[in-house]
Formats: C-alpha cells, structure tokens, sequence
C-alpha cells in the first residue's frame, strides 16, 4: 500500500553510532536461499481415505486381527521353553493374501543371524558388550563381556526350533525361515473379511542376560538357599508373532536386527503357562484360574488390597524366602486371558514376592485398575516403598494427557531385564545393596534409576502398547512422546530428580557431528538415547511451553491420543493432528527438529539505541553535535594540552575566519524554512502523529540476530532497564520467515525506561546450544581454574622386573579376608 504524505519519511532515525552494516540490507547469497517455513505436506504422503488430511483415521481405515491360544511349558533345568499356538488371524484389509509373515524374534541371537554378523567391531551405535578398535600403536579392547557372549553361543544353541506348522485340519502347511522371520504359504488366499486358523509348534532355549543380553531371558543366582541356586524367568518376544500388514508399508516384514522394535497386531489370548509349583506367575492380562494355582490366603490379599491406601502382600517377604529353599518336582498351569492387546509377555520365579493395590480411576470402561509388582529379596525395601505407587502415580498422570488406562491390571516385574514394556506388564532392574551386616542399602541414584524406569515403562502401556505407532521404523513416536510424558508425571513426583528431557539436556548432542534427523529408521540411527528419547521429548517440551502454551498443546495431544487410541498412527498422523487441533502451523518446527540436525544458535549481534528525529534543524543538528562531543577525543591532542601547547588559531586571532566560530552542525535560515516547507505539507493526521510522537519523545532499539545454528525458533528476550526492572517478550519464530539466516527487531519504550542490557533465551527453554552469545553486552563467561603439579616422566608406572619378581605369591587362602571379585560391567 502507498503512503501518502510525508509521513514515511519518519522512519528516518538517527544512530549514535554509523554502522555500515546495519545500513546494508540483508541479502541472500543468489541460490542460497532456503525456505525454513516451507509446507510439510510436499514431503508427507497423501491423504487417503486410510489416513486423513487432518491426521485422524480415515473413513476406510482398517487394521488386521490376530487370536491366540498358546500352551507353554517352562523346563527349569533345561532353561528351556516349548509350546504350542493355535493363530486366528482376521483379514480386515481390502486385499486378498497368498501369504502371512511372522516374527520370530528368537532367531536374532543365532550365530549366523544378519544382527549378529553385520555387528562392526568397535562401530558406533554398536549393541552389546564393549569393544573398541585399535591401530598399529594402540591395542583393541574385547571385553571380558564380550569374550562371555561369544563362549555362551558356542556352548548354547540358541533360536527356534520350529516343529510343525499345521492348518486347522491338522495338514503341513509349508513356510520359509527367513533371518528372524517365517513366510507361511496358504493353500488358497485368504479373502478380505476372511480368517484362516494354523498352529505352530515350537521350542528354544532361554538366553542368559548376563551372557547375551536381550529384551528378556533369565538371571542366576547360585547363592541363593536352594541347591543350584534359583533364576528369574522374563519371557518376552517368545512366541512367534504375526508381523503387522499396514495401508502405509503391506507387511512389514523388516529383518530383526535388535534396536528397532517391534510392530504388531491387535487381538485377543488364551495362554496357559506351566511352570514348577512353587513358582510365582506375572503376565499379561488377568488370571483366569485363581483357585487352583493360588492359596486361599494369596486370593485373600488380593482382595483387601483393592481398597488398601498402600501396597498389600500377596506373597510376603518371608514366604518368598521360604521357596527359595528347596524345589518341587509338581507342577502348575497359570491360565490368563488378555482382551485387545498387541502382545503378552510373562515373567516366572520362585524368589518372588508379590505386593498389589488397587486404583480406583473412575470412568465407564475400567473403573478399577489392580497395580502389582513382583521381586525378590534383592528388590528389598526400595522395591517394597517405591514400584507399585510408581505404576499407579503414572496411570493418574498420563491418563490425564491422553485417556483412562483401559486394561484391568498394570504391573511391574523386578529381574535381568533393566527396562522394557509390554501390554500390562513391565521389567524394569533398579535394586538394593547387601550389607556385611545383612542390610540391604540404596543410593539415591538408585531410587530414582527404579522411579523413573517404572514411570517410563509403565508409560509405555500407553504408547506404543495402545497408541500403536510402528516402533520398527520409528522408534521416537512410542520413545520420544512417552520420555516427554515420563518427565511430565516425573517432575510431578519430585521435580529435583534430573528427568533428561529440558532443552538444556539436548545440547550437547545438538552440536554434535555423531547425529541423525530423529526422522531416521530406527536401525540407522547413530546414536539412540539422545536420538530417539531426549531429542523429540525435549522439542515437545518446548512446543508445549513456549510455541503453542499449555492449553493448545494439551488439547491437541490429547486428540491425538483418543484419536489412535487401539490404532496404528504414522508420523503424519501425529503432526497433522498437532496443527489441525492446535490451529497454529507448525511445519517449521517439524521440519527443523525432526527432518534435519540443525541446531538452535541465536546469537545476539548489535543493540542500535536511537531517537526519533525532529526535523526541526535546531533540535536535530544540536544533537548530532552533541553525539561528536561525546566521542573520545584524541590523545594526541589531549597530550598536547597537558604539555601547555597553544594552537596557532589561538596564537593569531587576527587570521579567525566563519568555519573558526561555526561548524557542519550550525543551521542556517535554509534548513529552517525547508522545515517550515516540511511542516506546511503535511497531512492534519499526519502533523497530529508527528508532534505526538515528539512530545512522547520514546526510545528506539534495533536488536540484531543471526541464526548461526540454522534452526529457526521464537526468540525469547529478557529486557533489563535502568531502573533496575525487567520485562520479558517473546518474538515468533516466523520472524524468520524471509530472512532465516539475519533478523532484526524494533523494541519501543518510554522515554523514561532505558534499555541498559538485553539476553535471548534467558531461562534455557530453547536448547540454544551457545548462551554466551546471548547476551548484550557479552558477559564474562564464569569458569575455574585448577592447580595442579605436573607428573615428572620417572613418575610413569614401569615394569622395575628385577624388583617385582621378589614378590611373594599371594594364595586364595591369605587373600579371603581382604579381597573379593570385581564386577565386569555388563
């Protein structure tokens, strides 16, 4: 629009200082540009009627059903499982199927499995015990660790054993093993609306977590009274499993290669679980047979613990003592059913005691929730005060974001497993310290490692488990968005327990060189933690407090939520319902946290003060005189006049001329009448502003910002006056808009509030990975300084062989009293 008048002639101010950069335009290199506000939906797929533009179910969606019953037999001795599963799987989808694909996770831990020999000795990102790389002058690292894994898979034939797959009728059916997956042909495609029931017969042998670590397995412990001492079952991906078949990928029949996780079906379980007498049973779902595997006083407790304040025992410290003593050769069948869940994952000992208490959550659909947790001695009194109330604490917190949990029991399992969730069911490692003198301590890290993992995988029942994202293929949908609502229900418990998800808890990360987009497939991502978990939990963190507010983000979190509640969501799901019920575009910050690894680097550069000029010559030219007197005189000069000297000037007056009493700032009629001109054409409305704006004579501040980190975000400003006050602003992030490399922004204040210092970001909210360019003026950067004595070269351990073969050797029997094994790190 075209102003009138003279009025756009205001936007003339005077600096105090020339600065030929500001003056200079902010240009862009040619074809450099880049467009940090660019749409998302070029790169997201195309709305369809599976999957909606607004992120929500479309009106075809679909997903498959998969049954199962299962018979399992856990053999003690052999540490082995074999079992039976009768499948039902339901085609909902529209396409006929020739085919069906199942998991079969176990085969990850045979020697000749893809994980295992695509291992890259000493690479980043590797899973296991540590190795390390060497050269010609430095000598590999092969821990003891790993030396252990590899004699445990020498000794220990680990994988399937699949026995039979037969169709209802009892009929081979054939299938083709391929890595840690099976392809089960049909003898005729299964229609759209159809089901087809087969079994699988199959066998392994359970992995020792010690030896080759893994997601579940089970964990010694010879001293315990028993002769041969007792273990701790945690039996999870030990069933072969349906894959999912999707609308986005068909099947998803990705290699198991240990890191990405696992995308599976709905349905319901039958499963029956024969175990030694004595032992104690936690699984998914709720059990069927109370009576004939549980005493009358167990079913006793269960019941009182319904309404109890605080956990109650079903099986106390002492009875669980007293079964770790002596065996039984009888046996027992735990019978438990689940209703629409993903998975079931069970865990079996007789070192357990059992504690439950009942949540009363109110609502239609699962008024009552049973929280329980199951651990042995070692779990001691850290297991006894904090797992339960944990399990019950998250459902309170995360139902609040997203929906009432829907299963009737939530529980948390103590064993080798140090953290991982399942429908229901939970393994998670924190425990105590045996005493010399029978104690059994904890550290303070300890009790919030067990709080915070119980919250975390507890969390998890949520998502992935009920929210059903794809965790094969991106681990950060269930990871990132549970780590985020961790640290919500986290700092609700004790906020001064670190929680790892501020923005200040991804920087160093940010700047790294070792980072992928969190957008990459969870197998090819470098580095996990900080990639999958800290990264997206701290970005939504900052969505939430300071780009959207509490309100938008938790309204449209929880449509989220609701809205894949029991369904499988991809990533475009996600960030179009963020926009679509939040009502604010955020492809920006989709594209700059998750589809990039930028980083967040606002540096403030220049603070320009200025004021608004006059346009009376007699104002504006005393001004500027005034500003050339306030500069720094020349020390030539100022020397000169403590020496006495007279200037010629002074010396012949006689010589003066006009340019000796006058200067470029003196005014002349001329100047005074084009003012006058100026005055005389201007608007009324325009006179009216001009003399407002003198008469409120306000302060003018040009901040200017670069983006050295090249991830644009709001600019967050503490301003600090003279007068001691301070005030806060916030500057969208579609300030960058035009220009994302070089911002500026206009501050206006009364004349009376002068701008004395300003920081960006002062409260650590935007993961800013430098603040000490944040500030103006630049402060001085607090550090330390150490003294220390510098090591002569003779100081160096050396191998004096003369002197130490002198040296007695020590016998087991000298040294019983005065030295004990070490650990090896796991």
């Amino acid at each position: 629009m075209k102003i009138k008048g003279k009025l756009a002639l205001l936007a003339l101010l005077t600096l105090p200082v020339a600065s030929p950069s500001f003056a200079t335009a902010v240009k862009q290199t040619k074809g450099d540009f880049e467009d940090k506000f660019r749409q998302l939906d070029e790169v997201l797929p195309t709305p369809n009627v599976y999957r909606s533009a607004a992120g929500e179910p479309g009106e075809q969606y679909w997903q498959q059903k998969v049954d199962y019953e299962i018979k399992v037999s856990l053999d003690e001795k052999k540490r082995r499982i074999t079992a039976s599963e009768v499948i039902t799987y339901h085609n909902n989808s529209p396409y006929k199927l020739k085919y069906l694909w199942v998991q079969l996770d176990q085969n990850i831990f045979k020697k000749d499995s893809i994980a295992n020999a695509a291992s890259n000795f000493g690479g980043v990102g590797r899973r296991g015990p540590y190795t390390k790389a060497g050269d010609a002058k430095t000598p590999a690292k092969l821990s003891l660790g790993e030396l252990r894994r590899q004699q445990y898979m020498d000794d220990v034939k680990l994988g399937y054993d699949i026995q039979a797959v037969k169709d209802e009728d009892g009929q081979a059916l054939k299938f083709t093993i391929v890595g840690t997956q099976m392809r089960i042909d049909l003898p005729k495609p299964l229609k759209s609306g159809s089901n087809v029931e087969f079994q699988i017969d199959f066998a392994f042998n359970i992995n020792e977590v010690a030896s080759v670590s893994g997601r579940s397995g089970y964990e010694h412990f010879p001293d315990d009274a028993r002769e041969g001492g007792n273990d701790i079952y945690l039996l999870a991906q030990w069933f072969p499993r349906l894959h999912a078949f999707t609308d986005y990928e068909a099947w998803t029949n990705k290699e198991f290669l240990g890191r990405g996780e696992f995308t599976l079906e709905f349905g319901d379980y039958e499963v029956e679980i024969d175990v030694p007498a004595d032992h104690i049973v936690s699984a998914t779902g709720v059990l069927d047979n109370p009576k004939d595997v549980l005493t009358k006083t167990q079913r006793k407790r269960l019941e009182q613990a319904r309404t109890a304040k605080r956990p109650v025992f079903v099986v106390t410290e002492e009875e669980a003592l007293e079964n770790e003593k002596a065996g039984t050769d009888k046996r027992k069948t735990w019978k438990f059913k689940a209703e629409n869940v993903r998975d079931f994952a069970w865990g079996s000992s007789r070192k357990f005691m059992w504690d439950a208490k009942g949540y009363q959550q109110g609502g239609d659909e699962m008024p009552f929730v049973m929280a329980m947790s199951f651990y042995p001695k070692e779990g001691g009194d850290l297991w006894k005060k904090y797992s339960t109330e944990s399990v019950v604490h998250t459902m309170e917190v995360y139902s609040r974001f997203s929906f009432d949990y829907p299963y009737p029991t939530a529980q948390s399992v103590n064993g080798p497993v140090g953290g991982m969730e399942y429908p229901m069911i939970t393994f998670n490692g924190p425990r105590t310290e045996l005493q010399d003198d029978g104690s059994r301590t904890y550290s303070q890290a300890e009790k919030r490692y067990l709080i915070g993992v119980v919250i975390h995988e507890v969390g998890h029942i949520y998502f992935p488990m009920i929210v059903n994202s794809d965790e094969r293929q991106w681990t950060w949908m269930d990871e990132g968005l549970n780590s985020f609502l961790d640290g919500v229900a986290g700092r609700e418990w004790d906020p001064n327990i670190p929680w790892g998800v501020e923005p200040r808890d991804i920087v160093g990360y940010m700047k790294s060189e070792n980072q992928v987009p969190i957008m990459t497939q969870s197998d090819s991502v470098l580095r996990l933690g900080p990639n999958a978990y800290t990264k997206p939990a701290a970005a939504l963190n900052i969505l939430r407090e300071v780009i959207l507010g509490r309100e938008l983000f938790d309204f449209a979190f929880k449509e989220y939520s609701e809205r894949w509640r029991f369904k499988r969501p991809t990533p475009s799901d996600f960030f179009r319902t963020m926009e679509e019920a939040s009502g604010v575009d955020l492809d920006w910050f989709w594209r700059g946290w998750f589809f990039s690894t930028d980083h967040v680097d606002i540096s403030l550069d220049k603070v320009y003060q200025m004021r608004l000029d006059t346009h009376n010559p007699d104002i504006d030219y005393g001004r500027l005189r005034q500003i050339e007197l306030d500069k720094p005189t020349s020390y030539f000069v100022e020397r000169n006049k403590a020496e006495g000297k007279t200037l010629w000037i002074d010396r012949n007056p006689d010589v003066r001329d006009f340019y000796d009493d006058n200067d470029r700032f003196t005014v002349t009629n001329k100047e005074r009448n084009k003012y006058q001109k100026f005055l005389k054409e201007l608007e009324p409305w325009e006179r009216k502003t001009l003399e407002r704006a003198l008469k409120e004579d306000k302060n003018y501040y040009v901040l200017e910002f670069s983006n050295i980190g090249g991830l644009v975000m709001p600019i967050l400003l503490e301003l600090t006056y003279a007068d001691g006050s301070v005030e806060e602003q916030y500057v969208p992030a579609e300030i960058w808009r035009r220009t994302p490399k070089q911002v500026r922004k206009l501050i206006v204040t009364d004349k009376n509030k002068q701008l004395v210092s300003v920081s960006v970001d002062p409260h650590w909210e935007t993961a800013d990975v430098d603040m000490e360019n944040n500030h103006y003026p630049r402060r001085i950067i607090p550090s330390r300084v150490e003294a220390y004595k510098k090591k002569k070269s003779s100081d160096k351990v050396r191998r004096d062989i003369m002197q130490d073969i002198k040296t007695e050797l020590k016998t087991d029997k000298k040294d019983d009293d005065k030295t004990s094994g070490s650990k090896e790190e796991k």
